[in-house]
C-alpha cells in the first residue's frame, strides 16, 4: 500500500511538471513563458503519438497567467504556449471579470482568448452575451463580431459588432445598434458607451424615441440616467409638430426645455410658425421661448409669409393644457417685419392670440401700398393671419405719396383703417381732423390743394388710391389752384414721410433705419384728473 501510494504521488507530480517549466521567467527563444499549475483534475492523459499534448479530464481547475480557469475538459499544448478548455468553461481574473463559455482556447504568446458558444462576460453589473468573443488581455478588451448583447443596470444594448474594456468600462457598438431603456430606444450606426456614467456618445446616424419626441443626430452625447442631450452638426429635435435644429442643441427630456445655438430653428409645423436666431431656448412645460441674435419669426400659414425680426423675439403661453389657453409673440427692440401687402416698423410689439391683435408701441409705423400709417400706437386685428382692421391711438396720421413733393395727408386724434384682399378700402378717422388732398381730372392730372378741417371723416380708397372723402360733420376748408399754393402750406404740421425706414425684403429687416430727430412724435403730457382728498 505504501509503495502504491508513493508511486501514485510520483506520477502526479510527473504530470504537473509535464504542463509547463516550473521557471516563470525562463526565456525560450525571445518568448517567456508561464506557469500553469494545475489545482485540479479527475485524471491526466499523456498521448503516445503527441507527447506535446496532454488531456486533463474532469473537474480541471488551474492557475495560468494569472487567470483561473475551470472546464470539463483541456487539452494543454507545452510546445506552444496554448491550451484548448471544452465544456462548462470558467475563467475568472481577480474577483471582476468572469467569462464563460462552451469552447475556450488561449494562445500565451498574443495573449489571446477565444470564446465560443454561450458566451457569457461579467464585470460587476456589465454582463455581455454573445455567441463568439475575442478578449484581448494585453489591451484588455472584449470584443464579438457576429452578434452580441450588453446589459447594464439601466440600458441594454445590441448591435452586429462591439467591443467592451472592463478597464475603461467603456464599450464601442458597430452596425444595427439598439439601446433599449424602458423610458427611450436608441438605434444607431456607431455608439460609444460608458457603463459608469451610463452616457452614449453618439458618432454616428442615431435615432432617439420617447414618447412624442424625437431626436436625430450624428454626433453628440446622450446620458441614459438623466436623460439630458448635447448634440451637434446640426441635430434635429422634434416634439408634437415642433422641430428644433441647430449647430449644436442642449435638451433636458425630464425638464421639457432645450437651447440651440448656431444658426437655429425652431419651426411648429401645426401652427406654420418658425422662429430663427443664432440662440433659441425653449421650454414645452411653461410654453416659454425666445430668440436672439438675428431672430426672425416667420408666419407662413397663409401663401405670403411674414418676416418679423427684432433684437430679441420671445414666446410666452398661458393656462397651458387647459380650454382658455392663448398666447403672446413679443418682439423688442429694433422691431421691423416684412410682408409683401404690409410692412411695418417699431421699438416693440405684441402679438396677443386671445384677441388676434398685434400691438406695436413706440413711434410704430405701418405701410400698405402706397399708405403709410403712423401714430403713439397701433393694433392690428388678425383673422387667420390677415388683416381685418387697425387702430392708430394719438397723433394719428396717414400719408399717400402722389410724388416727390405732393402728399395727400390725414391727422386726427385716432384712425381706424379696414381691409379687404390684403388692402385698405375704408378710414374712419375721429378727433381734430385735419387733411390735405390733391383732387385729379380724368386725365390723372392734379388740379389743386384742398385743405379741410373737420372733427370726423371717412376715408374710401379704391384699388390702392384715396377714391372720396365723406365728412361725417361740417367741414371747414379751402382749396387752393397748383400755382399759388406756397410750399410751406403743403404739409401738415405733424407731417413725415418716413419712406427710408420702410423694408422691401425679407432680408431687409435686419437694417435697422430709425427716425430722425425731427421725425419723432411730440411728447404729449397727459395730465391725470387729481384724486379728491379730506382734511
Amino acid at each position: 500500500m505504501l509503495l502504491s501510494a508513493v508511486l501514485c504521488l510520483f506520477g502526479f507530480c510527473v504530470a504537473t511538471s509535464a504542463l509547463l517549466p516550473a521557471d516563470n521567467n525562463q526565456d525560450t527563444g525571445g518568448q517567456k513563458t508561464m506557469k500553469v499549475t494545475l489545482l485540479h483534475a479527475d485524471r491526466t492523459v499523456q498521448r503516445q503519438s503527441n507527447r506535446n499534448l496532454q488531456m486533463l479530464i474532469g473537474n480541471v481547475e488551474f492557475l495560468y497567467d494569472s487567470i483561473y480557469m475551470s472546464c470539463d475538459t483541456a487539452y494543454n499544448y507545452n510546445n506552444r504556449n496554448y491550451f484548448e478548455a471544452f465544456g462548462n468553461v470558467r475563467m475568472n481574473q481577480g474577483d471582476t471579470l468572469f467569462l464563460y463559455g462552451d469552447y475556450l482556447d488561449y494562445d500565451g504568446d498574443e495573449r489571446l482568448v477565444r470564446v465560443r458558444h454561450n458566451v457569457r462576460m461579467e464585470n460587476r453589473s456589465v454582463v455581455l452575451t454573445t455567441d463568439s468573443l475575442n478578449y484581448d488581455r494585453t489591451k484588455d478588451l472584449g470584443y464579438y463580431f457576429d452578434g452580441g448583447m450588453l446589459e447594464d443596470s439601466t440600458n441594454v444594448l445590441t448591435s452586429d459588432w462591439g467591443q467592451y474594456s472592463p478597464q475603461t468600462k467603456v464599450a464601442v457598438f458597430h452596425y444595427d445598434v439598439l439601446l433599449e431603456n424602458p423610458q427611450f430606444t436608441l438605434v444607431s450606426d456607431t455608439l460609444r458607451y460608458s457603463t459608469v456614467s451610463r452616457v452614449a456618445t453618439i458618432v454616428g446616424p442615431s435615432d432617439i424615441e420617447s414618447g412624442d419626441s424625437y431626436i436625430y443626430s450624428e454626433r453628440g452625447y446622450y446620458s441614459t440616467m438623466d436623460r439630458k442631450a448635447y448634440l451637434l452638426n446640426r441635430s434635429v429635435l422634434t416634439n408634437q409638430g415642433k422641430v428644433l435644429v441647430g449647430d449644436s442643441v442642449f435638451y433636458d427630456e425630464t425638464l421639457k426645455c432645450g437651447e440651440a445655438f448656431g444658426d437655429v430653428e425652431m419651426n411648429d409645423t401645426l401652427n406654420r410658425v418658425m422662429l430663427l436666431g443664432e440662440y433659441c431656448y425653449s421650454n414645452e412645460l411653461t410654453g416659454t421661448a425666445f430668440a436672439t441674435d438675428r431672430a426672425v419669426a416667420i408666419d407662413y400659414s397663409q401663401g405670403d409669409s411674414l418676416f418679423l425680426h427684432g433684437d430679441t423675439l420671445k414666446l410666452v403661453s398661458y393656462f397651458i393644457d387647459t380650454d382658455s389657453m392663448y398666447r403672446q409673440v413679443q418682439a423688442y427692440h429694433k422691431v421691423r417685419f416684412f410682408r409683401t401687402d404690409v410692412q411695418g416698423v417699431c421699438d416693440s410689439l405684441v402679438f396677443n392670440s386671445l384677441d388676434s391683435c398685434l400691438t406695436m408701441y413706440e413711434d410704430p409705423v405701418l405701410w400698405n401700398a402706397g399708405q403709410q400709417l403712423l401714430g403713439e400706437e397701433i393694433k392690428v386685428y388678425l383673422n387667420d393671419s390677415t388683416i381685418e382692421w387697425a387702430h392708430i391711438i394719438n397723433q394719428a396720421l396717414t400719408v399717400e405719396q402722389k410724388d416727390s413733393v405732393h402728399y395727400n395727408q390725414v391727422a386726427g386724434t385716432e384712425m381706424k383703417f379696414f381691409f379687404a384682399n390684403s388692402d385698405i378700402y375704408k378710414a374712419e378717422v375721429t378727433g381734430n381732423v385735419q387733411s390735405i388732398f390733391y383732387p385729379e381730372d380724368e386725365d390723372s392730372v392734379m388740379m389743386g390743394m384742398n385743405f379741410i378741417e373737420a372733427s370726423k371723416l371717412n376715408l374710401y380708397r379704391k384699388d390702392g388710391k384715396m377714391e372720396r372723402i365723406v365728412f361725417i360733420t361740417k367741414p371747414v376748408g379751402t382749396f387752393t389752384p397748383m400755382f399759388l399754393i406756397e410750399p410751406s402750406k403743403m404739409t401738415l404740421a405733424n407731417f413725415v414721410w418716413l419712406g427710408h425706414m420702410r423694408p422691401v425684403s425679407k432680408n431687409d429687416i435686419f437694417n435697422w433705419r430709425g427716425k430722425k430727430a425731427e421725425q419723432k412724435l411730440r411728447k404729449i403730457v397727459r395730465r391725470e384728473v387729481p384724486l379728491p382728498t379730506l382734511d
